[in-house]
C-alpha cells in the first residue's frame, strides 16, 4: 500500500482511541480508558514506533481483536441487565 494509506489509518486511529479513552473515561471505566490512550499513543504520527513490518503486523491483529472483543463483550453485557 502507499505510504499515505498508513498515515491516514494513523490519524484515524488516533482520533478512534481518543474517542474511545474519553468514552470509557466518563463511564467510569478507568483502565479501559487507560488502554484506549496507550492505543492513540503508539499509532501517533508525531514519533514513529519502529517495529518493523512484522511488529506491526502483529499489534494490527491484536488490537483488532480486542476491538471486536469489547464490541462484543459490551454487547452481551447489555443484554444481560
Amino acid at each position: 500500500m502507499p505510504y499515505g494509506y498508513y498515515q491516514i489509518f494513523r490519524f484515524i486511529a488516533v482520533v478512534g482511541f481518543a474517542i474511545l479513552a474519553y468514552y470509557e473515561y466518563e463511564r467510569k471505566n478507568i483502565p479501559l480508558a487507560i488502554v484506549f490512550i496507550g492505543l492513540a499513543l503508539l499509532f501517533q504520527l508525531l514519533v514513529k514506533v519502529p517495529m518493523g513490518r512484522q511488529g506491526w503486523v502483529i499489534i494490527d491483529v491484536v488490537v483488532a481483536v480486542g476491538l471486536f472483543g469489547t464490541v462484543f463483550i459490551k454487547k452481551s453485557g447489555r443484554e444481560n441487565k
